[in-house]
C-alpha cells in the first residue's frame, strides 16, 4: 500500500482510498461526490482527516494513507499505514457499544460517547494495519 498521490479516490470495490503522510503542508480536496455523498479529506505529515457531508468520518494524528475504507450502519473497516504510531479517532453513532479488531486482534468492546467518537492507537511498523470496527 502507498499514499493517495490523488488525495482521494474511489476504488473499484466500493471503497474508497484517501490520505497522504508524506506531504510536507496540508493540502485538501473538496466536493467528492461518492454514493450519494460529499466527502472532504485534508491531509499532510502531522494529520489526516476525512468528512462525509459536513459530519466528522476520520482523524489520524500523525497523517495517514488509509485504503479500502468502507463504512455501513454496522461500523467501519480500512487498511492503514502510517511511517510510525498512529492515533485514529473514527466517528460513529453515538452512546454505542462497538468491537475493535486491529489485524485480527480483538481489543474488545468499546463505547462512543455523546459525540460518537471512538478513538485507537495502531503501530503500522512499516506494513498496513487492517481496522474492523463493528457494532
Amino acid at each position: 500500500m502507498a499514499v493517495v498521490e490523488q488525495l482521494l479516490r474511489a476504488e473499484s470495490d466500493g471503497t474508497i482510498s484517501f490520505g497522504n503522510y508524506d506531504l510536507p503542508e496540508k493540502k485538501k480536496l473538496d466536493n467528492f461526490e461518492f454514493n450519494g455523498n460529499v466527502l472532504k479529506v485534508k491531509t499532510f505529515k502531522d494529520i489526516t482527516k476525512l468528512e462525509q457531508n459536513e459530519m466528522f468520518l476520520y482523524e489520524s494524528v500523525p497523517g495517514t494513507a488509509v485504503a479500502h475504507f468502507k463504512e455501513d450502519k454496522e461500523g467501519v473497516s480500512f487498511e492503514v499505514e502510517a511511517p510510525g504510531d498512529a492515533q485514529i479517532t473514527i466517528g460513529l453513532e453515538e452512546n454505542a457499544e462497538y468491537h475493535v479488531l486491529v489485524d485480527g486482534k480483538n481489543i474488545g468492546p468499546m463505547k462512543t460517547g455523546v459525540g460518537g467518537k471512538l478513538s485507537l492507537s495502531v503501530a503500522p511498523a512499516g506494513a498496513p494495519v487492517k481496522v474492523e470496527i463493528h457494532k
